[in-house]
């Protein structure tokens, strides 16, 4: 069974980061992001070794994805991680700004 990847989004105004926590470990996946009015600017992704090949820098853009779908936002996708994950999901290119 696949371990529980938890999501949280600490929005700190002019940037932010959402945190993915893996169940059983004390390491943390990031996506680090800068906002200027309704434009996100997804710069990091970064998932240490310990966590990696479970799919968690996928759900850290997807709630990213997610959020900005909700908030009207658009995405520059500047972390190349971030950019072939828009190469990958055409029906995000609505929210490319």
């Amino acid at each position: 069974m696949a371990a529980e990847v938890t999501i949280t989004q600490f929005d700190q105004g002019a940037r932010g980061e959402y945190h993915a926590k893996v169940e059983g470990s004390d390491v943390i996946g990031r996506l680090t992001y800068s906002q200027q009015g309704d434009i996100i600017t997804a710069d990091h992704t970064l998932v240490p070794p310990e966590i990696g090949g479970r799919g968690v820098a996928a759900k850290l853009v997807e709630a990213l994805i997610a959020d900005a779908r909700k908030m009207g936002y658009k995405i520059v996708p500047q972390c190349s991680y971030i950019e072939a994950a828009f190469r990958r999901n055409p029906d995000w290119a609505d929210l490319r700004a």
